[in-house]
């Protein structure tokens, strides 16, 4: 069974308006309609209200162990695979199916997002990503890490590609933009309410999941993700070279990737770096639809 949009606004009460309906129902900011959905819902959570402060306590306790001991440690070592399958089955059991929606979708927009700078950038013939996740089971396939490394190899490409091409940017001009890789992204998360063990809101999940993260990472390793979560900044920017747009800039939060946050911080800012990934993604959907639109008119 296919996860299916749950929710829905409660009848008006001007006298005691419902906080998350006004945020589901407001359009200030556009958000994919499917996934704003399934973030008001996990924003109302028990797990989130009850469990996410012990579980910040727990989580930030251990990855300070870990990140001390592995410090002191004469070596390094990974376990890819075993983080990824442990991810996967964590996910599978205890994280609500809406959050499980919005961490598979997410890693699909990330692609289109580098897809689409690559496509409309100094070298069109950058390797693309493919990290197109369907479902959770998908994500054991080392997806997160694959995640990481497809951004930071598309920095170090696009930056050399700029250096090779000095004059690309009027060339885009002339040609003008392709949103051929802002493509609708299919996602299957099964819903199976017969499970009373799901109940992880995302942020809850999430504090948990970087525990796993600091263990089976060196730290290296571990260092480089976190700073990615700080590149929202990075990429918004290559976006607005891009489109010619620098006013829906100022959402960007994740920033200043120079002035590193702590890993304590991850988790929060992995959830910020998810919401920022949403506008950026359907600020690109809609643009492509006035760019379909204006081209069906000449």
């Amino acid at each position: 069974m296919t996860l299916l949009a749950s929710y829905f606004p409660a009848p008006r009460d001007r006298r005691d308006p419902n906080a998350w309906d006004a945020l589901y129902l407001d359009q200030a900011i556009p958000v994919d309609p499917v996934a704003k959905a399934y973030m008001v819902q996990d924003l109302q959570s028990w797990s989130r209200r009850y469990l996410l402060v012990p579980i910040r306590l727990v989580a930030n306790l251990s990855l300070a162990m870990i990140l001390t001991l592995k410090r002191l440690l004469p070596f390094q070592f990974h376990a890819y695979q075993l983080m990824h399958r442990t991810a996967a089955w964590f996910l599978q059991t205890w994280v609500s199916p809406a959050a499980c929606y919005l961490i598979v979708r997410h890693l699909g927009i990330g692609s289109n997002i580098v897809n689409f700078l690559i496509d409309n950038g100094p070298d069109s013939t950058l390797e693309k990503s493919q990290l197109y996740p369907r479902t959770v089971a998908d994500l054991a396939e080392n997806a997160f890490l694959e995640h990481d490394l497809i951004l930071y190899n598309f920095l170090l490409d696009y930056q050399a590609a700029q250096q090779a091409n000095p004059d690309w940017v009027g060339k885009l001009q002339h040609r003008g933009l392709s949103y051929d890789s802002i493509q609708p992204l299919e996602v299957q998360v099964a819903e199976n309410h017969t499970s009373p063990l799901r109940v992880l809101d995302l942020e809850s999940a999430i504090e948990l999941f970087k525990v796993f993260y600091s263990l089976w990472l060196t730290c290296d390793e571990f260092e480089r993700a976190v700073l990615s979560l700080q590149l929202d900044e990075t990429i918004a920017c290559h976006v607005s070279v891009v489109t010619g747009d620098h006013h829906w800039n100022h959402l960007v939060t994740n920033r200043h990737p120079l002035a590193p946050n702590s890993p304590f911080h991850a988790a929060r800012d992995l959830i910020l770096h998810g919401i920022l990934s949403e506008y950026l993604h359907r600020y690109l959907e809609i643009r492509k639809q006035q760019h379909l639109q204006d081209r069906d008119l000449l």
